[in-house]
C-alpha cells in the first residue's frame, strides 16, 4: 500500500505536546535511571551526591550526542510496524504522543514512590499499548529477526544475568589477588595500572567503534549474525592503542608512587600532587588518615546533625576501628560541621524552604540512608582495609562516569526516538525508514536527563545507594564496570536493554560474593521487581486507552444529518 503523506506542518499541537512530554520523559529518566550509574558510588562514599551530579551532566550529555542514535532507530522504527498507518500519518503522529505521555507519567509516578523502574520497559510498553489500540496486536512488531518486542525482551533477561556474571567475575579476581594477597595495599598500588588500563580499553573501544563520526566501524545486524568490520581499521586501533597505552603510562609513573607515598607513606600530599608527583617535597606524616578513611568507607555509618551514629543508634566521638565483618566493626567519629545548613540558614522566608527543595539533591548523605533490613544485609559482608579501598575509590570515579556515559548512550533513545518520528511526520508529512534525529532532540534530551538527575535523583539513589547490599569502593567499582560493559555491549547490538535491570543484576552478584543468601536485601530486590512488572502494563494499558480516547472519541467533525 502507498504511503499517502500528510500536509507538512499539520498537526502542530501533536508536535508541540510530544516535544514537552518528551522532555518530561527524559527528566523522569534523569531521575529514575541516572541513579544506576551513580547510586553505587554515592553509596561507597566515593563521590558526595553534588560531585556525581556534576560528572553526570557532562558524561550523560555526551552519551547521548555521541551514541545516542544507535538505539533510537530500535525505539522509533522496531516496535510499532509504522506500515500499518501508511494511509493515516495522523493516526501515528497521536500514537508517538500518547506513548510518551503514557511512558513519562508512569514514571514520574514511580519515581516519586522511590521505585527503581525500568524506563526502557516503560516506554516500550507504552509503544506496544498504542500499537494494540490503535490496528490490534499486528500492529506490533513481535518478531526477532526484525528487532521487535522478542528482540528487545530478550535483552532484559541476558543483560542483567550478564552484568551479574561479570561483576561477580571482577570482584573474585579483586577479592583473590588484591585483598587476600600477603601486602593487600602493595598489591592494590600495583595493581591500579591494570584496572585502569583495561578499563580505559572498555571505553575507548566502545565510543571509537560507535561514534557516528569514527573512521572505524563494528556492527551486527542481529545478535548471532556475523560482526562486520568496516572503516579504517588501523586508524581505529590506533586511536584506540594510543589513549589505553596514555592511561597506562600515566598509571604506572605518577599514580603508583602517588598512593605509596599517601598510603603507604602516609604523607600529608593532596590529590592534585598526582599530576606532578616527582615535583613534590617530602611531606609531614597525615596524622588523621586513618580516621578519615574511616569516617568515609565504614557501614552503618549516619550522619545526625553535628554527631555520627552507627547502626545501633549509640552516638561516638572518636576514632574508627575495623575487624573482619561489619558485625565486628566498632565505629567512633569525630564531629563534622554541617555546611550545608549553614548555608540554608543564610536565606530566609520562602527562600530558604525553595533553596531547600532544589539542592536537596545535591547535599543528602545517601550512604546514611539505611533502612533496617539493609543494616542486617551489612552484616553478613566482610570488610577490607580502608587504604585498599580507598585505591579503589579512583576506579570507581571512571566507572561510574563510564556507566553514566553508556545510560546516555541507551535510555535517551527511550525519550527521543518517538519524537524523532512525530518531527518526521510534522516537518515532512511521512516517517522516513531511516530519518536522521536531529542534533537539538539529543541536546534536549541530554539536558532534560540532567535536570532530572539533579532535581529528584536522590529519591531512587537512597534504595539503590546501599539497601540491596553492603557498597564498599572495590565492590562498586566491580558493580559499575560490569553493569556499564554489559549495557554498552548492548548498545552494540543496538538493543535498547534495561539500565536499571543491568545495575540491579550486577549489585545482587557482588553481594553473593560475601558467601551469604543474607548479604543480600531481599526485600528490596522484591519490591524492585514487583515495579517491574507492573511497569509494561500500567505503561502500555495507559497509553493504549488515551490514543483510544482521542482517536475515537466524539469530533466536532462527526458528520450530521
Amino acid at each position: 500500500m502507498p504511503v499517502v503523506p500528510m500536509p507538512v506542518n499539520s498537526f502542530t499541537w501533536i508536535f508541540g505536546v510530544t516535544v514537552a512530554f518528551a522532555i518530561l520523559d527524559a527528566y523522569a529518566i534523569g531521575a529514575n535511571d541516572v541513579a544506576n550509574s551513580f547510586a553505587t558510588s554515592v553509596g561507597s562514599r566515593s563521590l558526595k551526591l553534588w560531585q556525581a551530579c556534576s560528572i553526570a551532566v557532562f558524561t550523560e550529555l555526551g552519551g547521548a550526542l555521541l551514541l545516542g542514535g544507535v538505539t533510537t532507530g530500535t525505539i522509533k522504527d522496531g516496535i510499532i510496524q509504522l506500515g500499518k498507518f501508511d494511509t493515516r500519518q495522523d493516526l501515528l503522529m497521536a500514537a508517538f504522543m500518547c506513548a510518551l505521555i503514557g511512558s513519562s507519567t508512569w514514571v514520574m509516578i514511580a519515581t516519586r514512590l522511590g521505585w527503581p523502574v525500568s524506563t526502557t520497559h516503560s516506554i516500550i510498553g507504552a509503544l506496544i499499548g498504542v500499537g494494540i489500540s490503535a490496528f490490534g496486536p499486528s500492529a506490533v512488531n513481535w518478531d526477532w529477526s526484525g528487532k521487535g518486542v522478542s528482540f528487545v525482551v530478550a535483552g532484559w533477561f541476558i543483560a542483567p544475568a550478564l552484568a551479574g556474571v561479570l561483576a561477580a567475575i571482577i570482584y573474585a579476581l579483586t577479592s583473590q589477588f588484591v585483598f587476600k594477597a600477603k601486602n593487600p595495599l602493595r598489591a592494590g598500588i600495583f595493581a591500579l595500572p591494570v584496572y585502569f588500563t583495561v578499563t580505559t580499553f572498555i571505553v575507548t573501544f566502545f565510543v571509537v567503534t560507535k561514534n557516528g563520526r569514527s573512521p572505524f566501524k563494528i556492527s551486527s545486524p542481529s545478535v548471532g549474525q556475523p560482526i562486520a568490520v568496516t572503516g579504517d581499521v588501523a586508524l581505529g586501533m590506533a586511536i584506540i592503542g594510543g589513549i589505553t597505552g596514555a592511561m597506562l603510562l600515566f598509571t604506572t609513573l605518577f599514580a603508583v608512587p602517588y598512593f605509596i607515598r599517601k598510603l603507604e607513606k602516609e604523607e600529608d600530599i593532596k590529590w592534585y600532587h598526582l599530576f606532578y608527583i616527582f615535583l613534590v617535597p617530602t611531606q609531614p606524616r597525615n596524622e588523621n588518615l586513618e580516621l578519615e578513611l574511616s569516617r568515609q568507607f565504614t557501614p552503618h555509618l549516619v550522619e545526625e546533625g553535628k554527631d555520627f551514629i552507627v547502626a545501633d543508634g549509640v552516638k561516638n566521638d572518636g576514632a574508627v576501628a575495623v575487624e573482619g565483618t561489619a558485625a565486628t566493626a566498632t565505629v567512633a567519629v569525630a564531629k563534622n560541621d554541617n555546611t550545608d545548613k549553614t548555608i540554608a540558614s543564610t536565606f530566609k522566608g520562602a527562600f530558604a524552604g525553595v533553596y531547600a527543595a532544589a539542592t536537596k539533591g545535591l547535599t543528602m548523605d545517601i550512604a546514611g540512608e539505611q533502612s533496617a533490613a539493609a543494616k542486617e544485609a551489612h552484616h553478613h559482608a566482610t570488610l577490607y582495609d580502608n587504604k585498599v579501598e580507598y585505591l579503589f575509590s579512583f576506579l570507581q570515579v571512571m566507572t561510574a562516569s563510564f556507566a553514566s556515559f553508556s545510560h546516555g548512550a541507551n535510555d535517551t533513545a527511550n525519550a527521543i526516538g518517538p519524537l524523532a518520528a512525530v518531527y518526521d511526520l510534522w516537518s515532512t508529512g511521512k516517517v522516513a525508514k531511516n530519518a536522521n534525529v536531529e542534533l537539538w532532540m539529543f541536546i534536549l534530551g541530554g539536558l532534560s536527563i540532567d535536570l532530572g538527575l539533579v532535581l529528584w535523583g536522590w529519591r531512587i539513589m537512597v534504595n539503590l545507594g546501599n539497601n540491596l547490599t553492603y557498597h564498599s569502593p572495590s565492590r562498586g567499582f566491580a558493580m559499575e564496570l560490569g553493569a556499564a560493559t554489559a549495557v554498552i555491549t548492548a548498545t552494540f547490538f543496538a538493543l535498547p536493554v534495561s539500565t536499571t535491570q543491568c545495575i540491579v543484576g550486577a549489585t545482587i552478584g557482588v553481594g553473593l560474593m560475601n558467601g551469604s543468601m543474607k548479604a543480600v536485601n531481599w526485600r528490596m530486590v522484591s519490591w524492585t521487581m514487583f515495579s517491574w512488572i507492573l511497569t509494561l502494563p500500567v505503561a502500555g494499558l495507559s497509553a493504549g486507552i488515551l490514543y483510544t480516547i482521542l482517536t475515537r472519541g466524539p469530533s466536532f467533525n462527526y458528520p450530521t444529518a
